[in-house]
């Protein structure tokens, strides 16, 4: 059974209102002494703010610059530290449990990536996308030296498993649309024997867009 609904004048809904953004403890003790209104508790004057829409200035979030009250406190307080039942399954760095000891591969583990490539494992920290290193990539730099910016590699058989360096080309990244028949021919789909000329003409085409460049080395206006 619901009880009463608590009535209250215009002139406390007025002063409710204007102290609706203060703390609420202090303000039900201030409009309690105001308007000796003892059967209005906490809870009473805060559904009512809530029903009218006068919300605190507190949004539930840290200021630039506000320090939180448990900063530098040990917990549980007094003890020095967290409470033995959580210690005893927090992570320390380098003791791995569960499913992570399940899967770890060690260094120089191969695999196949989703996208064909085989690919070796080179490291245990950092990001997990970057433990793993294509294996034509690695063979490939050991014999040429880094792959320089802006370029990569095109397989050049159309087996991604073959990791052999001879089997992959130094080719600009932009030559590719005219390799995956968006501009050009489809290299990958192309026979064995008509791939060398699809590439030969790519990057004839690459080297004749770089030419109708404008010429930066000149002032504007200048040629």
């Amino acid at each position: 059974m619901k009880g009463r609904g608590i009535s209250y004048s215009e002139a406390e809904l007025a002063w409710i209102e204007a102290h609706a953004k203060d703390p609420r403890a202090a303000m039900h003790a201030a409009f309690c002494a105001r308007f000796g209104r003892d059967d209005v508790t906490l809870i009473n004057l805060n559904a009512l703010c809530t029903r009218r829409g006068w919300m605190t200035s507190r949004t539930g979030c840290f200021t630039p610059g506000q320090t939180p009250h448990n900063k530098g406190k040990p917990w549980p307080p007094g003890k020095g530290g967290r409470h033995p039942n959580a210690r005893k399954t927090q992570y320390r760095p380098g003791n791995l449990t569960g499913a992570a000891k399940d899967n770890l591969k060690p260094i120089g583990t191969e695999r196949l990536s989703k996208d064909g490539y085989p690919e070796r494992k080179i490291r245990e920290d950092g990001p997990a996308h970057e433990r793993w290193r294509a294996i034509h990539l690695i063979l490939w730099e050991e014999a040429n030296g880094a792959i320089p910016a802006g370029h990569c590699l095109k397989c050049l058989d159309g087996d991604r498993r073959n990791s052999a360096p001879e089997n992959w080309a130094l080719i600009p990244r932009a030559m590719l649309p005219y390799l995956n028949g968006h501009r050009g021919l489809d290299y990958q789909a192309a026979e064995p024997e008509v791939r060398p000329a699809i590439l030969t003409v790519a990057k004839l085409k690459h080297q004749l867009k770089e030419t109708r460049k404008p010429n930066d080395a000149f002032p504007e206006g200048r040629s």
